[in-house]
């Protein structure tokens, strides 16, 4: 996956950029108490852990 198409899950799921910082984005969903941190590089592969882990930080993907 890359960041490209994970940003559209995220986007897809409801959540929406709250800001950004350089390749840092910061998105956030209404209801949901966490900011969700990609550090976003585009048509780049998304590692493995990182991905899991910014999905699962997101409600998206059980343990």
């Amino acid at each position: 996956m890359t960041f490209a198409e994970l940003v559209r899950v995220l986007e897809g799921a409801g959540f929406r950029k709250l800001r950004e910082k350089g390749s840092v984005r910061y998105y956030a969903k209404s209801g949901w108490p966490k900011l969700i941190r990609v550090d976003y590089h585009g048509s780049n592969e998304v590692p493995t852990g990182t991905c899991h882990a910014i999905l699962k930080a997101a409600g998206l993907k059980d343990k």
